[in-house]
């Protein structure tokens, strides 16, 4: 990986980061509960995008710059593990089972929609 990758990975990075707090900020704002909303939109979000790349075709600079970059920083797979952690420990297994299903499965069904809707572009 040359410099001008590892420089666009991280600016794609910052805007990820960035776009991460004002969308989990604004969603906060409207879901007021001790469920991570939150972190589930933004994560199943990602997942739409990044297929949608993905099935895009895009790849080499543009693809470090907004697959590894933004999409990377934009998701977080170690929230949503410290949050399922947290709904286990609090025993709100249902919670817990919901936040799973929605998560992995959703996750991986947004993935292959967006996947599918790239490959139109």
């Amino acid at each position: 990986m040359s410099t001008f990758h590892v420089l666009l990975v991280g600016i794609g990075g910052f805007f990820g980061a960035i776009s991460r707090l004002w969308v989990s900020q604004f969603i906060s704002k409207r879901f007021v509960s001790d469920f991570p909303a939150a972190t589930l939109i933004i994560n199943l979000m990602g997942s739409l995008l990044l297929g949608i790349l993905v099935g895009s075709g895009i790849e080499g600079s543009l693809y470090m710059l907004l697959g590894t970059g933004f999409m990377g920083a934009f998701t977080t797979f170690s929230t949503f593990k410290l949050e399922a952690i947290q709904l286990h420990m609090d025993k709100r297994k249902k919670e817990l089972i919901l936040y799973n299903v929605l998560s992995y499965g959703g996750g991986i069904l947004l993935a292959l929609l967006g996947f599918e809707l790239g490959m139109l572009l």
